[in-house]
């Protein structure tokens, strides 16, 4: 279980699912909140919500090293869109499911996406979510910047990876074939269509829109109405 601790948002307090918690701190201004794993940490937290920075973690200036912006998220620069994804496959290979968050502003609400797969990966799951969202934003001008916790998808993307393989024909540098070729080749252009930008971010580390990414993922793994993923 965790706890989510909200020192400033409608109503203050211990919260132990995200969905509370949310309630209480989306599109509420300087909201201050974080997730903890004890209760005990989540008391220390609102005692003083001041963690070794010098100031407070508000969703104006929350970061982790590790986990990239949590919180609200809204200390980018002006007029940027944050966007989160996630993706899951039961069993992978097995039914799987995208997720993905997009915050146009911090002060209102997130837009959110799933849909769910049949037979696909937990990689080609990660790499639609990604799809999905740079989709959802064609036409906009807006600097983008995308969080995922998929190593595969960010390296590919930010160290050239994918490039060098569509370069060679979609083969790797040691000439075994890529992975994946059909979403990489819906994906570059997409990423070349906007200003975009591509940060990693640790799963399962407290982070309220990560997390709410993955349970997106999940529920459309589990529940949805899954079409055919060729793989």
């Amino acid at each position: 279980m965790k706890y989510y601790a909200v020192a400033t948002g409608r109503t203050t307090g211990i919260f132990t699912t995200w969905p509370e918690a949310k309630a209480q701190v989306e599109g509420f201004p300087g909201a201050v909140y974080k997730s903890f794993k004890t209760r005990e940490q989540a008391e220390a937290f609102l005692a003083d919500p001041v963690l070794g920075t010098g100031r407070k973690k508000t969703a104006s200036s929350q970061k982790s090293r590790n986990n990239g912006p949590s919180g609200t998220d809204n200390d980018w620069p002006e007029g940027t869109i944050v966007v989160y994804t996630d993706g899951s496959a039961i069993g992978n290979p097995g039914p799987g499911g995208y997720g993905v968050v997009i915050q146009k502003h911090p002060d209102t609400p997130a837009k959110e996406l799933s849909g769910s797969y049949g037979h696909t990966t937990n990689n080609r799951m990660e790499m639609t979510a990604v799809i999905k969202a740079l989709q959802a934003l064609q036409g906009t001008v807006s600097p983008v910047v995308v969080h995922s916790d998929s190593r595969y998808v960010v390296d590919a993307l930010t160290k050239g990876w994918a490039a060098g393989w569509e370069k060679r024909g979609w083969k790797r540098s040691n000439g075994q074939p890529a992975l994946n070729p059909d979403l990489w080749k819906q994906l570059l252009p997409l990423v070349q269509s906007l200003n975009v930008r591509f940060v990693w971010v640790r799963g399962h580390s407290g982070n309220p829109l990560n997390e709410r990414c993955d349970e997106l993922a999940n529920t459309a793994a589990r529940n949805g109405n899954p079409q055919d993923d060729t793989m």
